[in-house]
């Protein structure tokens, strides 16, 4: 399975208004200059990697940055994010008509703020707050300047420093994903995927499993939940599917 962490740095967009704490800004007080709202760069890291790749815009804009990104995304089995899905893929996806350069495929994603949201309860779950209270470290600290000087001075050392940020956020994310992902259910079956039956272990695609427990549905359908002894995750098969594992089982045991 290649999944594959990411995160994105965008430019603000410029508006005319009349004072501090306004509390509404229509479409038409947009100035919508050329790079606003444009993607300043983007950091990648596959699982299998240890390297935190990047891609930056230039003086022109994110069109060259989108062009080398949608190779990448095609890529991977799973997209993982913070804030992906309501964030990320949809600026992206925005990008990539603004120029465009689609149609692209409908990507597989996978959201640690929804994961977050759905199976804890932590007291926020920012990224920044989420890696505080899980590995006690938070994301490197920026102020308004660091946007300033890109978009307004192309300053190249402000730049560096938004990619740093950036990189850090990736890898800050890979950490509490790894943390996070065994309370929620795979998108993937991971055994499947790799060519096995359906009883392997959906998360890593292990076949040294046993089961845990037998259960019902509302709707009187069987099913049993299995234990991973590699990753020790807990998943559900059907009870077709753990009668093939029984089967593979005593197989086994008869060749010994």
């Amino acid at each position: 399975m290649k999944n594959l962490f990411i995160d994105i740095e965008t430019a603000p967009y410029n508006a005319y208004i009349w004072r501090c704490f306004t509390r509404f800004v229509s479409h038409d007080m947009l100035r919508f200059l050329p790079r606003d709202g444009n993607i300043i760069c983007v950091c990648y890291k596959w699982a299998h990697e240890k390297k935190v790749h990047s891609i930056e815009w230039n003086k022109n804009g994110d069109k060259e940055l989108i062009k080398k990104l949608i190779p990448v995304l095609n890529e991977a089995d799973h997209i993982i994010a913070q804030n992906g899905d309501r964030f990320d893929i949809p600026t992206i996806n925005t990008r990539i008509l603004a120029h465009g350069l689609g149609p692209v495929p409908t990507w597989k994603t996978i959201d640690t703020l929804v994961i977050a949201r759905k199976r804890f309860n932590f007291p926020s779950n920012r990224l920044d707050a989420l890696g505080k209270f899980l590995l006690s470290e938070g994301k490197i600290r920026t102020d308004i300047t660091w946007w300033t000087d890109i978009i307004e001075n192309n300053d190249p050392k402000a730049l560096a420093r938004m990619i740093k940020y950036c990189q850090k956020d990736v890898t800050l994310l890979e950490s509490i994903y790894n943390l996070i992902a065994p309370f929620h259910q795979p998108k993937t079956h991971a055994g499947v995927a790799n060519g096995l039956e359906k009883w392997t272990c959906q998360h890593c695609g292990s076949e040294t499993v046993i089961k845990n427990k037998t259960r019902w549905t509302a709707k009187g359908t069987k099913q049993h939940q299995m234990i991973c002894k590699d990753c020790h995750r807990y998943y559900t098969i059907s009870d077709k599917s753990f009668r093939n594992w029984m089967e593979e089982r005593n197989s086994d045991r008869n060749l010994v």
